[in-house]
């Protein structure tokens, strides 16, 4: 089997970014990408309304990186805490995982997928912490979340 050529219509990660002809098996096509409407078949007709889409897409995403811009400096200001269960070291008995961030900033108002939190792995110890959050390829937040152990 072949690779199937396709424009991909938004950012894929480890695959590309918007507006570009990327080369792909046919099964990750055909079950994931074209039915998502993350991609379209890259015909000749296509290819040339590529260059049409480039320039409205070149738009697009300068609009959402201002908007994810102005987002992460509302992030950065603020400051999280969660309080947890800990030995008299500073190890947590559990840990503090993305979800439970993503619940914190979702209460101080902002939608932010669990999967965009890039944490390495779960926050294990009582202190301060920085948090990345991957807002947009270019974009990424660091948000400050303060671990205290429960009395």
């Amino acid at each position: 089997m072949g690779q199937v050529k396709l424009i991909l219509r938004e950012d894929v990660p480890k695959l590309g970014h918007a507006g570009e002809v990327v080369s792909v098996k046919p099964g990750y096509a055909r079950n994931f990408l074209l039915p998502q409407g993350k991609a379209a078949l890259a015909s000749e007709a296509k290819v040339k309304e590529l260059e049409h889409h480039k320039r409205l897409i070149g738009e697009k995403v300068a609009r959402e990186l201002k908007d994810f811009s102005a987002t992460r400096d509302r992030l950065e200001q603020l400051l999280l805490e969660v309080e947890a269960q800990a030995g008299e070291e500073g190890r947590l008995f559990g840990s503090v995982t993305a979800i439970q961030i993503a619940e914190l900033i979702g209460e101080k108002g902002f939608e932010i997928d669990r999967r965009k939190i890039e944490l390495a792995e779960p926050i294990k110890e009582v202190g301060e912490h920085i948090v990345p959050i991957r807002l947009h390829r270019e974009v990424i937040a660091r948000v400050s979340l303060k671990v205290t152990a429960a009395e």
